[in-house]
Order: structure tokens, then sequence, then C-alpha cells
């Protein structure tokens, strides 16, 4: 009696451990969540943000959903994505334990704390925060459908849930399709799982899942399918080198990209649980587990043929591995090699903290051009070299007895977000800001009303560009359509006592209609 009751504590304190180290994760990342400021990409789904819709032209809806969620502050914009993070860690705990036990659910929120990919990624508002979401929950549903009896209302409802959570997952991110595509593949395959494609559960969950989808496939049906055709050329469009070192190149960066993301040591203990979850004749479950992890690395690892892969697209193969991994810790395995697995993670997740709070990178000689995390710093400073552009641009127009309005924009779509943003937060933008888009790839900016759709012929355009010895590209472009063009203030980003990078500020006076190679303005114009 006293060795049953003594089970039963250690098990009740291994769940309440585990909900304490997902409690303690979360509050870590809502405190640098506060203090980080907006990357690029935030600040443009914040963008998105103020003009909800069931679709943009880069992404589903669901990242622009989430962001609204918040308020106007850094914290306000990634809240939802931080939440999200913890409801995708419980859904991985009850999964764990459904397989492992309370032991393997303890295994699981320590290594979903360390995993540099939720511990870092779960700070930023990205479409992975509610893609990973729904995708761990799409696999504790199914886990649970297939644990359930056949045909019983338990795995119905489970079916439902997955349902759900798959419809929320493809409206974050197409790629989620891969998820529920390896699970219908594996119940197909595998014999002890057939069966359930005789009960209702699975097609409950594919109509679920399609209405849930329904908007924005109805989005993208009157915006000329415009957001599918842009990810399928963004990952497997034509390969720009096609030659066997550029892709040998290319699938090392992938490799590398993925031991960077979970930690080398648990990359390679990752692997190993999917193999042997594959080779698991007697336990469907782990195998269907496995399937999935490798459908989403096979499709990424075929991607890398034709593209880059950026490190965080084939991130959602790393969720039933941590799963895997949990299980086996809890049975013994691998124990000393997994607890080196999250001291080594916890070191890479603190140097990345350190990073995002104190610019660590360009103080050890990076250059802040190439560090993803300098380029969010410095935009408050910068706003005030704008705002005094605007000013000296209203002062040439004293004397004329109804003021024309000066517009802002900036040629990316990157700094026009970021410059929106701290015109916002500094109580300066009035009347929006634009990205012209001249010199990069289409974007959301170009399914907005624009500058040459808002602004009346006689008005004047502040446009920011990166500083260059000779005139830029979108100046000589813009020439014939502006009376006349000076060089403003330079735009300066500083922070840390650190010089992050240099712009300048063109006014664009008297327009005079009309704009590069547009005759008719349109806002669904995709070039």
């Amino acid at each position: 009696m006293t060795v049953s009751s003594s089970a039963i504590l250690d098990n009740r304190s291994s769940w309440s451990r585990a909900l304490q180290v997902l409690a303690a994760g979360t509050m870590l990342r809502l405190l640098l969540a506060a203090v980080v400021p907006l990357t690029n990409d935030e600040a443009y789904y914040w963008e998105w943000s103020r003009r909800l819709a069931a679709g943009y032209f880069d992404h589903p809806p669901a990242i622009a959903w989430l962001v609204a969620l918040g308020g106007d502050t850094p914290l306000g914009v990634r809240l939802g994505s931080v939440l999200a993070g913890t409801l995708a860690g419980l859904a991985i705990l009850r999964t764990a334990r459904r397989l492992g036990g309370d032991d393997a659910a303890l295994w699981a929120s320590l290594i979903y704390a360390c995993v540099p990919l939720a511990a870092a990624g779960y700070v930023l508002a990205t479409p992975d925060a509610p893609l990973f979401c729904a995708l761990a929950w799409t696999l504790h549903a199914v886990v649970e459908a297939l644990s359930a009896p056949l045909r019983s209302p338990a795995s119905l409802r489970w079916w439902s849930v997955a349902g759900v959570a798959i419809g929320i997952a493809m409206l974050s991110k197409y790629t989620a399709v891969l998820i529920p595509a390896a699970i219908a593949l594996s119940v197909a395959l595998y014999a002890p799982l057939r069966p359930r494609l005789r009960e209702p559960g699975p097609y409950v969950a594919v109509g679920i899942a399609s209405l849930v989808l329904a908007p924005n496939l109805w989005w993208n049906a009157t915006h000329e399918w415009i957001s599918f055709a842009f990810q399928l050329g963004h990952g497997l469009g034509a390969p720009k080198h096609a030659g066997v070192g550029a892709i040998l190149t290319r699938e090392l960066n992938l490799v590398g990209g993925q031991a960077g993301l979970t930690s080398p040591i648990l990359f390679v203990l990752f692997l190993i649980v999917i193999w042997r979850a594959l080779q698991q004749r007697d336990d469907a479950i782990h195998r269907l587990l496995g399937t999935v992890s490798v459908c989403v690395l096979l499709f990424f690892a075929w991607s890398a043929t034709r593209k880059n892969v950026e490190a965080n697209w084939p991130a959602s193969a790393w969720l039933p591995a941590i799963i895997l991994l949990a299980v086996a810790g809890a049975h013994g395995a691998y124990t000393r090699w997994l607890r080196g697995g999250l001291w080594l993670g916890t070191a890479l997740v603190l140097v990345v903290y350190a990073d995002a709070a104190t610019l660590l990178a360009p103080r050890l000689g990076l250059r802040p051009g190439r560090d993803p995390v300098s380029q969010a710093y410095g935009w408050d400073v910068a706003v005030q070299d704008v705002h005094d552009a605007i000013r000296t641009a209203q002062v040439a127009r004293q004397s004329e007895p109804v003021p024309r309005r000066v517009w802002v924009a900036a040629d990316r779509y990157q700094q026009a977000a970021q410059l929106a943003w701290a015109l916002q937060r500094a109580g300066l933008d009035t009347i929006g800001v634009f990205a012209t888009n001249l010199g990069g790839r289409p974007n959301q900016y170009d399914l907005w009303p624009s500058f040459r759709q808002r602004a009346s012929q006689g008005e004047t355009l502040v446009l920011v560009l990166d500083e260059s010895d000779t005139e830029p590209p979108p100046i000589v472009a813009l020439a014939p359509y502006f009376s006349r063009i000076d060089q403003g203030p330079p735009v300066v980003r500083f922070a840390h006592g650190l010089l992050l990078g240099r712009q300048r500020a063109w006014l664009l006076r008297d327009w005079r209609g009309g704009w590069p190679g547009h005759s008719t303005p349109s806002i669904l114009e995709f070039r």
C-alpha cells in the first residue's frame, strides 16, 4: 500500500513539475517579448493586423488575427504568440503523458524548454507560433483518437478536435498540409491503424478542417490565388543554381540549420528516436509520429534541391520528435546524452536571449546588416530623422493657403513596416506608410492602396532609402513623376551605443501623377 501511494505521489510530482517548467518558460518568454524591439517581419505582420482579412500575399491570416488580439506594444504584438507557445507545450506534455506516463511529460517539458526552436521561436510573432500550436494539438488529438476504441464517441470527438486544429494550422502556413498528409499515409500503410479508415472520424476531421480553411480559400479565389502562387514560387520555384555543388551546399545548410534550431546533441537524438519509431512494428502510434517527422524532413530536403530552405521551414518535424524522445527518456534510454543535450540547448538559448537583449552579435564583430536582431533596433531613433524630413517638406509649403499632405515610404516592405511601427509608437503616424517595391519582391503592400492611388497631384513623398554614393535606382525611376527631388537628412539607427544602419530621406516634391510601369492604378497588381 505504501509503495503504491509513493508511486502515485511520484507520478503526480512529475506532472506537476512538468507544468511548472512550462509555466517558467512562459514567464521568461513574456519578459523577453516585452523588452526586445519588433523584428522586421513582426512589424510587417503588425501592419497586417491593422487591416484584418481572410488572407495576405505572403501567408494565411492566423498571425495577423493573433497579433490583433494584443496592443500596440512589443509585448502586445507578441502576447498571442507566447501564449500559443504555452498551449503547444501543453499539447506536447499531454501527448507524452499519454504515451509514456508522467515522467515522459516531465522530460517533454524540459526538452521543450531547452530547444532553441521553442524557447526563442515562441518569443516572436511569426506564423510559426500559431502553426506549431495547432500542429501540436493535431498530434495530440490524433493520438487520443487512435487510443480510443474504434467507432467510439471518444474517437469521433478527438478526430473532430484534430479537424479544427488542422484547419487552424492551414490558416497559419500552407505547409501545414504535410502533417495531415503524413497522418493519412500512416493510417493507410500500417495495418493496426487501417481499420480507422472504416470509422467516420477521419472524414469528419477532413470536413471540419476544410470549413475552417474556407475563408482563406475564398480570399485566394478572389485574389487570383496570389498567396498560393507566391508560396509555391518561393519554396519550389525554378532553382537559380542547379549544379551538384549548389544542391549539396543547400542540403548542408539545411542540416546545419536544423542542428542549430534544435541544438546539436538533441538533433542527433531526435534523428535516432525517429528512426527507431519507424521500426516499431508493434506500436503503430510511435510509427505514425516517426512518419510525420520523416515526411516533413523529406519534403524540405527535396525543396532544398531547388531553393534555399530557411531553418524554420521544416521545424514542425521536431514536434513529434520531442514526444518520442521524452517517452524514450522516461523508459531510461539515452538519459546521459539527453541531459547533455538539455545543458547544451540551455546554453544556446541563453546566448540567443543575451543577443536579443543586448546586441551581443555585433559587439562580437558580426555586421549589423547580417544580424536579424540588430535590424530590429534603432528605429525609435531613426524615426526622429524621418520626422525632420517631413517637417522640412511641410515648411517649404507654408506659403500655400492649403498645406499639401506629405507622405512617407520606403522601397522595401521591411523598412516600410518598421517606419510605420516607429511613427505610430512616437505618435507621429497620421496617414500611413507605403512600400514602393521598385527594387524588391512583390508583397502585401502591393495589394493595399498605394501612394499613386491615395495621393493627389502636387503632394510630396518622403522616401527612405539605403545610403548610396550614387543616385539610388528608385530615385532614377521616380524622377519623371515629380517636379523636384532633394536629398533630405540622413536616417540613422543607433542602439546600445552601436551604429546599426544609415539611410537617407529623399524629398520628392510636387507629384505630377503616374508611376513607373503603371498606366492605370490597380490594387491587385502582381508583377
